[in-house]
């Protein structure tokens, strides 16, 4: 029987200063279609604030561990648990024409904070110059950079990136604080960026490079 999780990754409540062990633990996951695991019994731990790079090639089931630990797929065996604050850059989509780029950039997002909340994030991903700017006259690698920080606003303990959004500095996470886990084909990115790089092959992972402060 399937166990879904998707939960705090611990008991601690209340005071910020104190943090769990594990800002992500993934136990024994499997994920089956028609027959075929595109996950194979995974196991995964990221601590609070910590950056892994989850490398693999096409198929090799880090699209899927990204999509179970954002809550988009719950039809698995194994133990997940996560924070309650998370947010998810997989895929971008195509943002309202029309509209300034620091009101796409609230949308969805709880609290209304603002057009200098809106700003505030956009700067953190390199945009504040395009704060009113109309959404159509944005590239694409800065439509890319307005849903990350639609993430990042909601000050999320863990973000979740798939391939399609590049990390602009490995500075940016640090100073976020939270847990990230980049889905990646780019060894050199994830060398680059992450604390921790996990390779991922048929469902599982097959090897981790050492810790940034071991290399």
């Amino acid at each position: 029987m399937a166990t879904d999780l998707h939960r705090p990754a611990s008991p601690y409540t209340g005071r910020r200063t104190v943090k769990p062990p594990h800002a992500v633990r993934v136990d024994g996951l499997t994920r089956s279609y028609d027959g075929r695991r595109a996950l194979d019994g995974l196991t995964l731990d990221i601590r609070p604030g910590e950056f892994v790079a989850l490398l693999g090639r096409p198929g090799s089931g880090k699209s899927t561990l990204l999509r179970v630990l954002a809550g988009l797929d719950c039809d698995i065996a194994g133990t997940v648990l996560v924070p309650r604050r998370k947010a998810a850059a997989l895929h971008p989509h195509r943002l309202p024409p029309w509209k300034r780029v620091w009101r796409c950039v609230l949308l969805g997002v709880p609290g209304k904070p603002g057009r200098d909340g809106a700003r505030r994030a956009l700067d953190s991903v390199g945009l504040a110059h395009r704060t009113d700017a109309r959404a159509k006259s944005l590239s694409a690698d800065e439509v890319q950079r307005v849903w990350l920080a639609r993430a990042l606003l909601r000050e999320p303990e863990l973000l979740l990136l798939d391939e399609p959004f590049g990390a602009p500095s490995g500075d940016l996470w640090r100073r976020q604080g939270c847990a990230v886990l980049l889905a990646t084909r780019d060894a050199e990115a994830a060398v680059r960026l992450a604390d921790r790089v996990v390779v991922i092959d048929g469902g599982v992972i097959v090897h981790e490079l050492p810790h940034r402060a071991e290399r």
